[in-house]
Order: structure tokens, then sequence, then C-alpha cells
């Protein structure tokens, strides 16, 4: 008896048959290997990495070696300034001994951190309680009155030094401390860093603290101000660089040496008559470092934290 059977067809799936029904070959696989994986779009190669953070490490040593010499500059003996050893030794503190007994460095930076920390701090208190004002209510002439405020950080130095002088002058605060922190307590800078902040502050927050009772001063101290701990910290520190770098103003105002660390390591320079002494004056601008250090550490967790959350909603 004979049993007739059927050839088997195999179905290659759509790759096999082509829209006509014509069979099409399938592609070739590669046989004996591993598959090749997807590689992402965008994937950055490993020579690309290594080499932008090679550039990065290039970048870093150039701003922190003058720094670093700065201090090897100061701890060298007076005989050895000039040599161009990176390690200085023997270590030698003569130089900050003269440069205390020079300029009085201890009082110089207790008056220079007095005098950039109330600077920052009213500059902080001011651009905090107008960008509040802007950012949580709608009033006629807001715009105007914002652009105006803004406009006043165009107006150049020059322009406002004679008649700021004229008047500490009229007031008796020439050659003190008052004289140079009361016309700088007002900044535009810390109304447009604090503006942005606040106009991305969540409105429902002000809207729930109205609603539970709260005035709008004891809102903006207890709901506003802690959120913006990060953004604070980061304009607090860049107003207290911006005053402790400041030169030109103190030395009108205060007129003697012995007043704030800018003018103590200017003497140095005015009264190098036989050659500049570079040991104290070293060891004076590594003293005049610092307080800022001091202050980055401090806050370096919020300044990251504000520039993290910066463009967040």
């Amino acid at each position: 008896m004979t049993t007739d059977v059927a050839p088997l067809v195999l179905d290659e799936g759509p790759a096999a048959t082509g829209e006509a029904g014509l069979a099409s070959p399938a592609p070739p696989r590669r046989r004996g290997g591993p598959a090749e994986p997807d590689e992402p779009v965008g994937e950055v190669s490993r020579a690309s990495v290594v080499g932008g953070h090679a550039v990065l490490v290039l970048l870093g040593l150039a701003c922190v070696f003058p720094i670093y010499w700065l201090y090897v500059t100061s701890l060298r003996a007076p005989d050895d300034i000039f040599k161009l050893t990176p390690f200085p030794w023997p270590l030698s503190v003569s130089s900050y001994s003269d440069a205390n007994k020079a300029v009085h460095i201890g009082r110089l930076l207790v008056n220079t951190i007095a005098v950039a920390g109330l600077t920052a701090l009213g500059q902080m208190l001011v651009g905090l309680l107008a960008a509040y004002a802007f950012a949580a209510w709608r009033f006629r002439f807001s715009r105007l009155l914002y652009l105006t405020f803004v406009g006043t950080w165009l107006v150049p130095f020059q322009v406002t030094m004679l008649p700021n002088y004229t008047l500490l002058n009229r007031l008796g605060l020439l050659n003190t401390l008052a004289g140079v922190i009361v016309p700088n307590l007002c900044s535009a800078l810390g109304l447009l860093m604090l503006r942005q902040h606040l106009d991305g502050f969540p409105k429902e927050l002000l809207e729930a603290a109205r609603m539970d009772g709260r005035s709008s001063w004891a809102t903006l101290w207890t709901v506003v101000v802690p959120n913006l701990r990060p953004a604070l910290a980061a304009l607090g520190i860049l107003l207290f660089v911006n005053s402790w770098n400041e030169y030109f103003w103190p030395a009108m105002v205060l007129q003697r040496s012995n007043s704030v660390i800018q003018l103590g390591i200017a003497s140095f320079i005015g009264s190098a008559d036989q050659g500049l002494p570079w040991g104290p004056l070293s060891a004076t601008a590594g003293l005049a470092c610092l307080p800022v250090f001091v202050l980055y550490l401090a806050l370096q967790r919020h300044v990251v934290n504000g520039f993290v959350h910066s463009g967040l909603k």
C-alpha cells in the first residue's frame, strides 16, 4: 500500500517572502562568533572622555599653581625667596612674623571680615526683600520699578563715587568702616539672582501659608527662606568675595594702610624703596585668601545644591 506524503514547507516569515510572493534570500548570519552589540546613539568614545579629563586637569593645575606658588614663597627663608624649587626647605615663618610687625595682619583681617560680611548681609537682605515683593505680588508699575532697580547695575562706579564721597564727608563717616559699608548695602546682583529663583518657587506654598493665617513677613522667613538656602549660600559667597576684593572705595574712604587687608597689601608696594619685600608680601596675600577658602568650604554643599536645582521648577 502506498501513501502520498506531502512535501514539508518551512515558513521563513516575512523576511523570506517579498511583496509579490517571491522568495527573497535571507540575510546572511554570522557564524562562529558573538553577536555584535547594539551601540547606543550618541555614545562618547573612551578617547574623548580621557582627552576631556586631561584638558580639565591641565586647566585646574594652571589655576591652582599661582596660589600654590604664593604659599611656597611665603614659607621660604629670606635668603631663598628667589629659588625656583617647587618645595621650600627648610620651612620658615619669618615672612609671616615680618608681615605682622609691619601691618598688624590680625586687626586688618578682622576689619576686612566685618566690612565684607556686613556688606554681603546687607545686600542679601535688600535683594531678598525686593525679590520677594516682585515675585509674590503684582502691583502697578512693578515692571518699571524692577527695570529701574536693575538699571542701577549699569551705572558706572565713577558716576556715583564723588557724590557718595561728598555725602560721607558731610555725615562725618570718612575714615570709618561704616563709610565703606553704608553706600554698598544695595546690590542689583542680589535682586537678579533671587528673583530668578523666586519666579520658579511654587505659588501653591505661598497660597497655603496665607490660608494657614501666616502674614507675609512670617511666610518669607518660615516658608521662602528655608527653601532658598542653596541660592542664598551661592549669592552670599559671590557678594562676600566681591566686597573682599574691593580696593578703590576703601582706599578713598579710609585713607590709611592699617584699616583693611587690601590697603595693608598695597602698603608693601608703596614703601618698597629697596625692592619689593616678596616674603612678607606673599605671606600677607596668602592670609588674605584664607577667609574666602574657609567660607567656600563651609557653604560648599549648599552651593552645589544651588547649581543643581537652579534649572528645576
